[in-house]
């Protein structure tokens, strides 16, 4: 390696050190909360769009993956879009970060879904509490470099989802509220407390 090649490495991995001590300040309030709007849109629309999600579980994930989709469209736009312009130089590195953070959890949320689509349909009804659940692992990690608060968010989606598995099966299995209710107050929650915290971090400034 020569002295170029150990200089660029090193100038690397100081930038991979600074985004990690860095607060991320991609997420936008205002993005978070329209996420939560959208889950209860998708619940109050899934009994016209589905009516018997018992006997239609292919549409009810059809229209669950694409709120999902959505929603991450929405906050991954404004995520480069207010990184950009809140950390300069540095944005690259700490969207990365961001991503890494999110990534383990959102591809075990995939694989966990087709896994029990094929190997176990009769455990489907799961899906909502495991989902919230796999959401709260995600945001626990990226608690790190997001305000304390935050914190309050990962509990809810980890109580919520385990609050689905002991309560929306049966004759509530598939209920459009196990999880327009946890995701529409989850995000909104986020929104919230996203937007106190950034505030008065930029009135200390």
């Amino acid at each position: 390696m020569t002295d170029l090649d150990r200089a660029l490495a090193d100038i690397n991995a100081m930038r991979r050190q600074m985004a990690q001590a860095t607060q991320f300040r991609g997420y936008g309030p205002a993005a978070l909360a329209a996420t939560g709007a959208l889950a209860i849109v998708a619940a109050l629309a899934q009994p016209h769009l589905v009516p018997d999600p018992t006997a239609n579980v292919t549409g009810y994930l059809a229209l669950w993956t694409a709120t999902a989709v959505a929603s991450a469209v929405i906050i991954g736009l404004e995520a480069i879009r207010r990184s950009r312009q809140a950390h300069g130089g540095l944005a690259d590195d700490l969207l990365q970060a961001a991503a890494e953070q999110f990534l383990p959890a959102a591809l075990a949320g995939v694989l966990m879904t087709a896994v029990l689509q094929r190997s176990a349909p009769e455990a489907l009804w799961m899906l909502p509490g495991l989902w919230q659940i796999v959401l709260s692992l995600g945001m626990f990690a990226a608690c790190r470099s997001l305000p304390g608060p935050i914190t309050a968010v990962a509990v809810w989606y980890l109580v919520s989802g385990l609050a689905c598995l002991a309560l929306a099966h049966g004759a509530n299995a598939f209920s459009p509220w196990a999880m327009g209710l946890p995701f529409g107050v989850g995000q909104t929650l986020a929104a919230i407390l996203l937007a106190v915290c950034f505030g008065a971090a930029d009135d200390n400034a």
